[in-house]
């Protein structure tokens, strides 16, 4: 079974490599390779991770529009056709916008041919909401404020100040779910805030924590995927993979499902 997997904004394949080390060790059964790849543009340090990891840091697109998201599609495209083929694909934070943009733009296209992974892990991430109105989702304007004021949050929490002042209390996911500090909200709430032509139908994981001020994103990103064949796990924290024994042996376990399902 082999994996591509795409790291997060501002970081790169080898720091993917250590932050999923803990919750890999649990799958040494498998024949797995995993593939940790560097986006192809040098990028800033993302907030507080310099703190912990060496440069050089990586991007997958220098901006979120549509031309840059196209652009970075079609570089992992000959990716895949140079590396692959992939069973699946394993992604944190600005991977999973990646990953999404990439399946959505294949289904939209044309949704008769097989998608470009059989499996999808997504983690602490969500979809860009640019390329979901462009393959025909309504995306309302309460939606795009909350995925704003998410990511001014996330930088704001993220940052090497709030590392060394609080620690893992710096998550207080204050845009979680529409600002109200405190996420009390049915998480199927959110998943139909966002209407769509199609759902993806391949197997997905999707790991969130509810202190993340992107908690919402990564709820509404399970929402795009066909609920017979979806896996969801909060872990109860930040932007982050917690690396307790509870949590990592849970992440394996989805892990392992999804790719024995992509594999059967």
């Amino acid at each position: 079974m082999k994996v591509l997997c795409l790291h997060g904004k501002g970081t790169s394949g080898s720091i993917f490599k250590s932050q999923t080390a803990t919750f890999r060790s649990h799958l040494k059964d498998l024949p797995i390779n995993f593939d940790f790849i560097d986006g192809p543009y040098p990028s800033p340090a993302a907030p507080g991770i310099d703190l912990f990891y060496p440069a050089p840091y990586y991007s997958f697109w220098e901006d979120d529009s549509l031309e840059a998201v196209q652009k970075t599609c079609d570089w992992l495209k000959g990716l895949i056709a140079e590396r692959g083929p992939y069973d699946a694909v394993m992604m944190f934070s600005q991977g999973c916008a990646v990953g999404a943009a990439m399946l959505l733009l294949h289904h939209a296209a044309d949704g008769a041919k097989p998608a470009p992974f059989k499996a999808a892990i997504f983690i602490c991430g969500g979809t860009p909401l640019g390329v979901l109105e462009s393959v025909g989702f309504n995306v309302p304007d309460k939606v795009k404020e909350r995925d704003r004021a998410g990511r001014e949050a996330l930088a704001a929490q993220a940052d090497s100040a709030s590392i060394l002042a609080r620690g893992s209390a710096r998550w207080t996911g204050e845009a979680s779910a529409a600002g109200s500090g405190k996420v009390d909200v049915d998480e199927e709430v959110f998943r139909q805030e966002i209407r769509g032509p199609f759902r993806l139908g391949i197997p997905t994981v999707h790991v969130y924590g509810n202190r993340d001020p992107r908690y919402v994103a990564g709820v509404q990103l399970s929402g795009i995927c066909e609920p017979e064949t979806r896996k969801v796990f909060d872990h109860g924290g930040g932007h982050e993979i917690p690396r307790t024994e509870r949590v990592s042996r849970t992440i394996a376990d989805l892990v392992r499902w999804v790719l024995l399902e992509a594999c059967a």
